[in-house]
């Protein structure tokens, strides 16, 4: 089930470091276990610029992005979805520069809450956030030098975007593809069926190079992609194996699926199983009694 991750990684904290002509990355020191290293910025362009993805309420990160872009104006600041990690620095940094917001949308969840259903995931969502400008799919935003390409990737979040760089071969994929870890679709906040038709638009796709939201470079994307997808096929197959085996419960899963993983990361686990079994359900191949839940009780069909 393993993937080639590349953990191989500088981050560098408070350097903006040059990645090709007129594209920067800095990255924040808010490292841990979702965030490897921490959040990567990237600066666009040489005149006019556009930040992607400008990160958390982070003093240093903050005085380090107004170093880089060294006071010349910014027309966009681009945000890729609304995890706390991402996203709540946009704000301030628009007031500072007068640049406009623009994303897919507020953040929300991929389904509504059930009767009962208590969100675990509210304490990382930027609630505050709502962009000047909403982004469609396949939009194309020009710059001074500069076009950026949106492209809609729901499945981590509902409201999940990535960026390609026109003319470029530069993807910025965010959280939705990542070199050193995959990506957490944890409901109700994402949706598995979505992460994966998500991944197909990326194959679609021509890019040479993902930049991501955390760590270091996709440099092989397409290769990359198809492997994410069948690793989560196998992630399908090895639930539906343990329901064929008497596991009832998402945590006897975890506990069998999981059992070579940092154990900090089973709650996100346990999400990402429950993401799977909501498509079985939903495709008729496992079963439960009501909603899928995290503590229901689940079965072959």
């Amino acid at each position: 089930m393993a993937l080639n991750f590349d953990t191989q990684f500088d981050p560098a904290y408070g350097e903006a470091i040059e990645l090709a002509p007129g594209v920067l990355r800095l990255t924040v020191n808010n490292p841990g276990p979702f965030t490897f290293h921490g959040t990567n910025s990237y600066v666009i362009g040489r005149d006019t610029l556009a930040i992607i993805d400008p990160g958390p309420q982070n003093d240093a990160h903050y005085s380090a992005l107004l170093q880089a872009i060294a006071g010349r104006p910014v027309s966009h600041i681009f945000v890729s979805h609304t995890h706390r990690d991402h996203s709540p620095l946009a704000c301030r940094l628009a007031r500072q520069t007068g640049a406009i917001t623009a994303a897919e949308g507020p953040h929300r969840p991929a389904r509504p809450l059930r009767i009962g259903e208590i969100n675990p995931l509210d304490a990382s969502a930027d609630t505050d956030f709502a962009p000047d400008l909403t982004l469609q799919d396949n939009s194309v935003t020009a710059g001074d030098g500069w076009a950026i390409r949106t492209i809609l990737t729901p499945g981590h979040t509902a409201n999940h975007a990535v960026f390609a760089l026109d003319g470029t071969g530069i993807l910025f994929s965010a959280d939705h593809v990542m070199a050193w870890a995959t990506s957490i679709v944890a409901p109700p906040d994402g949706a598995m069926a979505d992460y994966m038709a998500s991944l197909d638009r990326l194959l679609e796709c021509d890019d040479k190079i993902f930049l991501p939201g955390h760590g270091g470079p996709v440099r092989n994307p397409r290769a990359f992609v198809r492997g994410l997808k069948t690793h989560r096929k196998m992630r399908e197959r090895a639930i539906i194996e343990r329901l064929s085996q008497g596991d009832r419960t998402i945590a006897d899963m975890v506990r069998a699926i999981y059992r070579d993983t940092d154990p900090r990361l089973h709650g996100a686990a346990a999400l990402s199983v429950l993401a799977h079994l909501e498509d079985l359900v939903t495709r008729g191949v496992a079963a439960t009694e009501g909603a899928p839940s995290i503590d229901g009780i689940f079965a072959s069909a």
